[in-house]
């Protein structure tokens, strides 16, 4: 049995036995599914856990214009439905990924918590993941360098940028990564300063293959002559692309091409050259925004929705294709659509808490109302809390019901752990002079009603 996270292939092979025709389309399906993840256990809360609920659609088209509409409709119905959750998200474009397709937006509510990380302006709109995010190109300082003798240093068994960093006692940033990798059909090098990070996902958006993985350990040895750890660029036949952080470098360390060995005092120009300077590695706080030149900052956030344009990736190969007006043959075009459910509740339990527990709104509350009797042996409390509780039911409210006979202390402590919206109170004030205590779990406010009646009112006044 194959437990599949997402469904474009079977949905599509679906469609394709099922359109023929231009008439069909546009065709729009969806699915609301339990999904099973490889975790060992469940991480973050209910952020990431084995079983979970997704929705999932997919749209079908005859042609670009049509998808886009159907993207806009989505787009659109998404912030919606977030916004009526009343969470506090980003929209922000992404790398399709192994879903494919050229265009994606991603959905994240914004949480300490998050494992997803996103970029954001200070002053203007760009806003994007952290995998995809651009930065401003350093402006580099023009000044005469003076270039030190290039040397051979023995550096036995020592291969990580810390140790080599130690070994040498120069900063991790006096080092420069070469990386090889098989980009598509062929090699490249990429190049950092020691103490960044190479973004993969921009390297290969910017060589624009679409396959892009780290060379084996044999195929390094074949094209540097040495080990892992010990490459550098110095005589490499391959391309060799470099950040743009490292024009500033100057009499730096690297590796030599020869297991054991390292290069110090290299550089560009002299020693070898580059052949192109690209934005290549991750994004870090405060890097210049690539629109307005600004502070970047860099949130953690969660991923509650992502949507694609996946074009024909799927239809081409699953032979999912109509005939148009003319009787010709075309592939369809598709979109998919995905909203994760238990994350839109993982996400607004993260943003709205306190240190009783959680605190709902009225959209997403699995209660509208609590109704907490003091002390269920008087008889009247207990006729009283009956009557509200069918007045609300006979008009439509959500309610629980505390009737346990336990102390008022925990039950008020329970109704805050779960964060129902509205505790109904029936006590001494009833008793006293006939009144019932309406409370906010948000604000703490009370008020003291006379009857059922009052609390409907009340609540839609306020």
């Amino acid at each position: 049995m194959a437990l599949g996270p997402t469904h474009e292939e079977v949905i599509t092979w679906l469609v394709a036995g099922e359109v023929r025709s231009y008439r069909q389309l546009p065709l729009i399906l969806y699915q609301i599914q339990t999904k099973f993840r490889d975790e060992p256990r469940p991480r973050f809360g209910v952020i990431r856990t084995c079983e979970f609920i997704m929705k999932d659609a997919y749209s079908f088209h005859t042609d670009w214009d049509s998808l886009e509409e159907a993207y806009r409709k989505m787009y659109s119905a998404y912030v919606r439905i977030f916004e009526r959750s009343g969470l506090n998200f980003l929209i922000v474009e992404a790398d399709p990924g192994v879903m494919g397709g050229n265009v994606s937006h991603e959905f994240m509510a914004l949480s300490q918590y998050g494992e997803d990380k996103v970029v954001v302006c200070s002053k203007c709109d760009y806003r994007t993941s952290l995998e995809i995010a651009e930065r401003k190109p350093p402006e580099i300082e023009i000044r005469k360098k003076t270039f030190k003798e290039i040397k051979e240093v023995h550096t036995p068994e020592i291969s990580s940028v810390e140790d080599v960093s130690r070994f040498l006692n120069v900063p991790p940033q006096q080092l420069l990564k070469t990386i090889i990798y098989k980009a598509g059909d062929k090699f490249i090098a990429a190049l950092v300063p020691g103490d960044k990070e190479i973004n993969e996902v921009k390297l290969r958006r910017h060589l624009g293959v679409k396959e892009l993985r780290m060379a084996e350990p044999y195929e390094i040895r074949e094209i540097t002559g040495g080990e892992v750890g010990f490459s550098g660029p110095l005589g490499l036949t391959i391309m060799k692309i470099a950040d743009y952080d490292v024009k500033k470098m100057s009499n730096f360390v690297t590796g030599a091409n020869k297991t054991n060995y390292h290069l110090i005092n290299v550089n560009i120009g002299r020693d070898f050259e580059i052949d192109e300077f690209a934005d290549i590695r991750y994004l870090q706080q405060g890097d210049a925004c690539p629109k307005c030149g600004c502070e970047l900052e860099i949130k953690n956030a969660i991923e509650i929705g992502h949507i694609f344009k996946l074009g024909t990736k799927y239809s081409q190969p699953l032979n999912a294709i109509f005939l148009d007006e003319e009787g010709k043959e075309h592939p369809v075009i598709m979109g998919c659509y995905g909203i994760g459910v238990n994350r839109i509740i993982a996400s607004y339990i993260e943003q709205n808490y306190d240190d009783k527990g959680i605190i709902w709104n009225r959209e997403l509350t699995p209660f509208q109302f609590v109704i907490i009797p003091i002390n269920m042996s008087d008889e009247r409390i207990k006729t009283k809390a009956e009557e509200i509780y069918q007045f609300l039911m006979e008009n439509g409210c959500e309610v629980l019901y505390d009737d346990r006979d336990l102390r008022a202390g925990i039950k008020f402590n329970d109704a805050e752990l779960i964060g129902i919206p509205e505790q109904i109170i029936i006590g001494d004030k009833y008793l006293k002079e006939g009144k019932i205590e309406l409370k906010s779990r948000r604000t703490r406010e009370s008020r003291l009603l006379s009857g059922s009646e009052d609390i409907l009112t009340s609540l839609s006044a306020g």
